[in-house]
């Protein structure tokens, strides 16, 4: 081992995540928004049950889905979008940080409205994903116990 591989072994390199090794191109915002109606629906059923076995198991998935929001979107912001969107997009830096912060009040609180906004949020930056790709946005119905919509592209 030469001098220099000694000291560099020596100097604590922190761990590096990725979305993937390789600029693979594929991101979507479709599983944020899946995460964040979970957030609404765990919030939703925390307002219902009332059996300690129940609860305790909502409070973990509404954990898990609040967290997956976070890294699902701090994917798109680290890896996908780029100086351009955000001059073309002033509000998308903002949303991103607010999306954030309401992700943690959810998993902090049980706060419909909250819930309600991290999903209203996490639709607003998937429009300006799809705009971004030059995707006319769409708002579909979700089918899912919480109502509302999921953002999808012609």
């Amino acid at each position: 081992m030469g001098a220099l591989s000694y000291v560099l072994n020596l100097i604590p390199l922190p761990t590096v995540y990725a979305h993937c090794d390789i600029p693979c191109g594929v991101y979507d915002p479709t599983p944020a928004q899946i995460a964040a109606h979970t957030v609404l629906r765990m919030t939703q059923l925390l307002g219902e049950k009332k059996e300690e076995h129940d609860v305790s198991r909502i409070v973990h998935v509404k954990e898990k889905h609040g967290e997956l929001v976070e890294e699902e979107l701090g994917t798109l912001e680290n890896d996908y979008f780029k100086p351009e969107h955000y001059e073309k997009f002033p509000e998308l830096e903002k949303l991103l940080k607010s999306a954030v912060k309401l992700s943690i009040t959810c998993r902090q609180n049980i706060d419909m409205d909250s819930a309600q906004k991290l999903l209203e949020e996490t639709q607003k930056i998937a429009e300006i994903f799809y705009k971004t790709k030059d995707f006319e946005p769409v708002r579909i119905p979700s089918g899912y116990p919480t109502g509302g919509e999921i953002v999808s592209h012609k």
